[in-house]
């Protein structure tokens, strides 16, 4: 006797939240620590634009990462968006990056490496005290990133 799987209902949808573009300062890296090298990049600007939320991304946030012995990077990002009615809103994204490892290699060199090349994706959380904002406070939202010299891109999409 085989046991049946369940079904599942049709999976939440996605809808387009904002693009985020972060330019990013130098890697430096922690070392070798008890579960992989420990690192970090201090993010130094950039700008969100999309139908949900629109404004620039304050300079002084942060991307710890861990790159772990099987080639994958966690990601873990803190850092604040200014919104374009001067709304501070925090930002916690954590996630994964993995792909094969000569593009893994191009991608650490600084060389451009197609999206879909890899796997790039956060988990995005939002805090905020602003009256205008708070239903942020309630998101979830998926992101699908790219790695660039010195820019991260995030697509942001709100779970509904």
């Amino acid at each position: 006797m085989t046991a049946s799987l369940p079904d599942f209902p049709p999976a939440p949808p996605l809808v387009p939240m904002t693009r985020i573009r972060c330019e990013v300062g130098a890697l430096v890296t922690l070392g070798l620590a008890k579960h992989g090298e420990r690192r970090f990049v201090t993010l130094v600007g950039g700008s969100a634009a999309g139908p949900e939320l629109n404004g620039t991304v304050v300079e002084g946030g942060v991307d710890w990462q861990l790159l772990r012995a099987d080639g994958a990077l966690e990601i873990a990002a803190h850092y604040v968006i200014r919104t374009t009615d001067d709304a501070l809103v925090e930002v916690q994204s954590d996630g994964l990056r993995h792909g094969p490892p000569d593009v893994m290699e191009r991608l650490a060199r600084g060389e451009p490496v197609p999206r879909d090349a890899y796997f790039f994706r956060t988990v995005v959380r939002f805090t905020t005290g602003a009256p205008a904002w708070q239903h942020l406070n309630k998101v979830l939202a998926l992101a699908c990133g790219q790695r660039e010299a010195r820019r991260v891109l995030l697509d942001l999409y709100r779970i509904t």
